[in-house]
């Protein structure tokens, strides 16, 4: 039998993962050779900022608390600006996707280096990858000048996470891991990775709907997580991710949320040409694993329609064709007819089918 060929590049990054490495940033300063950090944060965790910047005393020099969904370029030029004024040699980002997103921006327009503090599942903080808002539509650049030099992971800073917010942030931490097991460039140690990642999550994610305290639950959803922007990090994604970003960018919708009404429906599409990769996601998933991630976010009150988070039902055929508009790989052919039902089910929040 031919052995499979196949290509893995590691990402740099030092990573600190367990509970109050919070503690360790002063250090990891002191181990980049920088004094001088702007703490990022969204408006709702700048809380958590000041929190930080009075860790980190006289070398935090100003806290910028305005990163958004999507990472509009117009916020982020504003961010660069504001770093040059305050003379800032290094950025810390503490919170989720959004901004660790403005820290990317920042860090590509001004090389500045990143020590990300992680408080959701989200998993950016371990990837080349930035995307950003501009005219209504979502552009995504790989390049490995935004990848964050340092990656602190404090199981303590996701603990205040509401238990909603975690179901989301996980699921569509896990939509990272099920794309990477049928990734045009996958592997055999993403694909491993990517196993341990589903399962960790798959138990996790209903234990903290159930009990919010349960630190172990807490810290292997924030594992799980970890391990799945690893995947994400390392190789392609196809449908599930190209279709999040044209709704998430086109719509302004909620990114964990989106990713969570899609991924069971893009399973489902892409199924009948991954065999394989469905017989591995039984074996953490159950019998019908697209089914499964349905459930899952249904036991964790996730939104279950697109229509929820205000899509309007005139924009499933705009949706279907800016998927279409720019060719890329997928396991399975893009066909319209199939994916105007996949948008469809998704609208209206019915569970995934066969198509």
């Amino acid at each position: 039998m031919t052995q499979p060929r196949f290509l893995y590049t590691a990402n740099p990054a030092r990573v600190i993962f367990g509970a109050g490495t919070l503690a360790e940033l002063p250090a990891e300063m002191t181990n980049l050779g920088v004094e001088r950090a702007m703490i990022v944060s969204t408006p709702a965790q700048e809380v958590d900022a000041q929190r930080v910047a009075r860790l980190l005393g006289s070398r935090a020099v100003g806290v910028h608390p305005e990163a958004v969904m999507h990472t509009p370029v117009d916020v982020s030029d504003a961010a660069c600006l504001r770093a040059q004024t305050l003379g800032a040699d290094v950025v810390v980002a503490i919170g989720g996707g959004s901004t660790t997103g403005l820290s990317k921006a920042i860090a590509l327009r001004t090389g500045l280096p990143q020590i990300a503090l992680p408080t959701t599942y989200a998993g950016s903080e371990m990837t080349p990858i930035l995307g950003e808002t501009s005219g209504g539509e979502k552009r995504t650049q790989v390049n490995p000048a935004v990848l964050p030099e340092v990656v602190i992971y404090d199981v303590d800073l996701t603990m205040g996470l509401p238990a909603g917010m975690a179901g989301t942030s996980g699921i569509n931490a896990i939509a990272h891991a099920v794309e990477a097991l049928y990734a045009q460039n996958s592997n055999p140690v993403i694909s491993l990775l990517a196993l341990d990642a589903i399962a960790a999550l798959a138990r996790a994610l209903p234990a903290i709907e159930a009990n919010p305290q349960d630190r172990s639950a807490r810290h292997d959803a924030l594992y799980g997580a970890w391990l799945c922007g690893i995947c994400l990090g390392s190789v392609g994604m196809a449908l599930h991710h190209k279709l999040c970003h044209t709704l998430g960018g086109s719509f302004d919708l909620p990114h964990a949320q989106t990713h969570a009404i899609i991924l069971p429906h893009a399973l489902a599409y892409n199924a009948p040409e991954i065999p394989e990769v469905m017989e591995k996601l039984r074996g953490v998933l159950g019998d019908d694993p697209a089914r499964a991630l349905y459930d899952l976010g249904r036991a964790v009150h996730a939104p279950a329609s697109l229509a929820e988070l205000g899509m309007p039902r005139e924009g499933i055929a705009r949706a279907r064709d800016l998927a279409l508009a720019n060719p890329y790989w997928n396991p399975r052919a893009l066909e319209p007819e199939a994916l105007s039902v996949l948008i469809e089910r998704a609208h209206s929040g019915e569970p995934p089918a066969p198509m």
